[in-house]
């Protein structure tokens, strides 16, 4: 599969009406990204739906991938993108990041589960 983030964008909104977020591993393994570079692909991919979100006054949809090492956290990226982004103005960890994440989370899960995928 190509790394298309309109299909990642998809793919998300089907996780969205789900009311779980998703791990990086298995967004990537849906998506059928093959090695090298599966999750920096994804990464990639991610940030470019963070821009789009941003530009149109969006919940992140990145928001529902979440990494299995960070406890439930996205991976450092999502907090920079946000940041640069004009989103978010903190750290890639600790008790601000959790709480912008799930307010992101919770945003997200609204809006998207009501788009049609």
């Amino acid at each position: 599969m190509t790394d298309n983030p309109d299909t990642l964008r998809n793919y998300l909104k089907l996780i969205a009406k789900g009311g779980q977020p998703v791990l990086y591993r298995d967004a990537a393994r849906a998506l059928q990204l093959e090695p090298p570079n599966t999750i920096h692909r994804l990464a990639l991919m991610l940030e470019s739906l963070i821009e789009e979100d941003a530009r149109n006054n969006a919940p992140l949809i990145a928001a529902l991938v979440i990494s299995k090492q960070r406890n439930g956290l996205p991976a450092p990226g999502f907090f920079a993108k946000a940041n640069e982004m004009g989103l978010y103005d903190g750290p890639e960890s600790g008790e601000q990041a959790r709480e912008f994440h799930r307010r992101q989370f919770q945003q997200a899960l609204e809006y998207w589960a009501d788009q049609s995928a």
